[in-house]
């Protein structure tokens, strides 16, 4: 694909990488070298499809995975098959690193244990690729923080809703003034009963595992209104709640396949129906007795389906966002408003749009890896003060997150030292300020107060994004 874009010289870009910098690779990083050689530590679905086989199958040429790491060997071997490779695998996770000794680490495991592979792999000297929540809690990011200064390597976080083409025409509208200086922002994100419900049967369903929602799911949005805003949250005031999934459930069972209620449960999952689900999950319960269809009204559920905050950002712009885990469909909608006028925005709103897929199906689709969809157009309305609304129109693909997939891996992978004005690539930095928003949003409700950004870790809000 891309033979002169070597190991060397990949190891170079992926620095610029993580401190956002856009120079160019040095020419004399250009002679010819070996494949990066990668280890994945988790297995599951986003480790094995997004973070595994699509790298297989798009940069085989670059890259090649040198080893695979779980704490469940059933899911290692499907992998291995998933994937199509034929490396190594590893329940041990200081074994594979010592054994394969890779230059790339990419972590795709449980939220709450994303920075004991993160400082791990710094320590032992390796560029970190981690999936989205950077962690869960604000002492686990001052660890982090910490591991990846101590140590000479970088730190990449996977988000990948800030490459879609329509997220970045928003980003271009607000960078060049459109509305004037911005001072406020609603943001409005809806999970539906397919898709939402589904964070409540999986381990993200407790605390101790995903950090709630807040985190987990959030960190996505939260990431988006930092690059948007290009400023850092200083303070959160928030609510949450769990009023319909967990202990509120009007039964219960021990799983879905298993469930006396299977008729009279609206939220009833299937999961025979997915050979994926079933060769990934279900034949492997006997390794660790991770249930991937448990049931969403369980009593061990702990964490919030409603959530609702107010951030107040460095530069004084404050948002009002909700996040609900349980709307008829699934989309949403954000307004920013600027001295000069307002822009809209929103996506897969029913009502707005001509819509014939069910709500699985958008999920599916938005979930799909191929390279290629297709193309349709979305609005955007920027309206100005004393003058008409204008409607934008703006390529989108539906597959891979708005297209989001195909851009940061290429990013990473292909471009490195492409020019990136702005400022797409996300570190250590982003990851943190997202999952702090989150973090002290859990706190506020706990302590019922604002919490300031400040007071959690090291990192100090700046009105200018760094």
């Amino acid at each position: 694909m891309i033979p002169n874009l070597t190991r060397r010289r990949f190891l170079t870009s992926v620095s610029m990488l993580a401190a956002g910098c856009a120079t160019s690779t040095p020419p004399h990083l250009t002679e010819s070298g070996k494949k990066l050689k990668v280890a994945l530590v988790g297995t599951g679905v986003r480790g094995t499809s997004f973070w595994g086989k699509r790298l297989v199958d798009q940069y085989s040429d670059i890259l090649e995975f040198v080893g695979l790491s779980d704490i469940n060997q059933g899911r290692l071997d499907y992998a291995l098959d998933y994937m199509n490779v034929s490396c190594p695998t590893f329940t041990d996770f200081d074994k594979m690193m010592a054994t394969t000794q890779p230059d790339l680490l990419i972590v795709t495991t449980k939220d709450s244990t994303h920075h004991e592979f993160i400082i791990k792999g710094l320590d032992l000297g390796v560029d970190v690729l981690t999936e989205k929540p950077l962690t869960t809690d604000e002492d686990k990011c001052q660890a982090i923080i910490e591991a990846e200064k101590r140590s000479n390597k970088n730190l990449i976080v996977g988000f990948n809703y800030r490459w879609s083409p329509y997220m970045t025409k928003i980003k271009e509208l607000l960078h060049s003034g459109a509305i004037g200086k911005l001072t406020s922002v609603d943001f409005h994100w809806y999970l539906n009963t397919y898709h939402g419900a589904s964070y409540f049967r999986r381990w993200h369903g407790q605390m101790d595992s995903g950090g709630s929602l807040w985190v987990h799911k959030a960190t996505h949005h939260f990431d988006l209104l930092n690059w948007w805003i290009d400023s850092d949250p200083a303070e959160v005031f928030a609510y949450g709640d769990l009023e319909h999934y967990g202990k509120n459930g009007p039964f219960r069972g021990e799983n879905c396949r298993t469930c006396a209620h299977k008729q009279d449960c609206k939220f009833h999952w299937d999961i025979t129906k997915s050979e994926r689900n079933m060769k990934l999950y279900v034949e492997n319960e006997k390794y660790d007795g991770y249930v991937r269809d448990n049931c969403l009204f369980r009593n061990e559920i702990d964490i919030y389906d409603k959530m609702s905050a107010n951030i107040k950002y460095a530069n004084n712009v404050v948002v009002n966002y909700s996040l609900t885990t349980y709307s008829p469909y699934e989309g949403w909608k954000i307004a920013f408003n600027g001295m000069d006028g307002r822009i809209e925005a929103w996506l897969d709103i029913p009502y707005y749009e001509n819509m014939n897929m069910s709500q699985a199906e958008l999920h599916a689709a938005e979930m799909d890896q191929s390279k290629d969809g297709n193309q349709v157009s979305k609005p955007i309305i920027v309206h100005k003060n004393w003058d008409k609304h204008e409607t934008m129109n703006v390529s989108y693909d539906r597959r891979g997150h708005g297209g989001g997939d195909n851009r940061l891996q290429d990013k990473i992978f292909v471009n490195p030292d492409n020019p990136d004005p702005l400022k797409h690539a996300a570190g250590i930095r982003d990851g943190a300020m997202s999952i702090l928003i989150g973090v002290a949003a859990r706190r506020s409700i706990e302590q019922e107060k604002p919490i300031k950004i400040k007071d959690l870790t090291e990192l100090q809000p700046s009105a200018k994004r760094i």
